[in-house]
């Protein structure tokens, strides 16, 4: 009898694996952003004859997806994605600077080889520091290459810089391990040199949701930011998410798109 679960349970260990290969994740992304292009969200309908649904959300809500970002149609500037075969994932960053612009993170969960949830946190005119234009000037001047194998950090040590540096916002005690050349893109500016933040307590930091990328070194972070915004709660807070490069144990980058509930939030 324990073999025959032993084997069962290594057969479907196999399956998930399977269904979780990088080119699968990159398949499934691609497919999304052609979606988001065409303005055609029905790339989810071979799903209806999945048993599992499809949440959609965007900004922390779940919406109707046919009225959704994914209907309009842009035109992509740029993008960037990650992949997460552990936690079957990934997460894009999408720059749109014509017509109408706009700066969109978006998180691609999978099971059994099926998007079940689409998370966005989609930015536009309003929202915090937000300036499509210099968000696609600075991206497309870093190197986001993958790392070469011998030089990787493992899952840990990336997750744990990413904690490091949110959770040092409320917690001085906490030093993030930054690159001397740290630099910081928040909605359209870009710091360089100096990427602590630190803001005055009580300041709590909830539903941390993680894409974790060895290959590049990379992770993102959707999380909700207290105090911001004063025309919603402090707790949870106002959406947002941190996409971070780490090299050597050190952050190299940080990116950085927050949602203005009540628009011009930022000023």
């Amino acid at each position: 009898m324990i073999s025959i679960v032993l084997v069962a349970c290594a057969t479907l260990a196999t399956q998930v694996s399977a269904q979780c290969t990088r080119d699968s994740l990159k398949a499934i992304t691609a497919e999304y952003l052609a979606s988001l292009a065409g303005g055609k969200p029905s790339f989810v309908s071979p799903q209806k004859t999945n048993s599992l649904p499809l949440l959609y959300l965007e900004n922390d809500a779940p919406i109707d997806i046919a009225k959704g970002v994914l209907s309009q149609g842009i035109k992509i500037d740029f993008n960037r994605s990650i992949y997460d075969t552990t936690a079957c994932a990934s997460y894009t960053e999408i720059v749109a600077t014509t017509k109408h612009s706009y700066v969109i993170g978006t998180r691609l969960s999978v099971t059994d080889g099926k998007v079940t949830k689409i998370d966005s946190v989609v930015c536009d005119d309003g929202d915090w520091l937000f300036n499509a234009a210099g968000s696609l000037r600075y991206n497309q001047q870093e190197n986001w290459d993958p790392i070469p194998e011998a030089k990787r950090n493992t899952r840990e040590v990336i997750k744990a810089a990413g904690d490091a540096y949110i959770d040092a916002w409320g917690d001085k005690t906490i030093s993030p391990p930054f690159d001397a050349k740290c630099a910081r893109l928040e909605g359209g500016s870009y710091l360089t040199g100096n990427c602590k933040l630190n803001f005055q307590p009580p300041f709590v930091l909830l539903n941390k949701r993680y894409t974790i990328d060895e290959e590049l070194g990379a992770v993102d972070i959707f999380h909700n930011f207290p105090f911001l915004d004063k025309a919603i709660a402090r707790d949870p807070g106002t959406q947002t998410n941190n996409l971070l490069r780490v090299e050597g144990g050190k952050i190299k980058y940080i990116h950085e798109n927050t949602v203005c509930q009540k628009k011009s939030c930022a000023k």
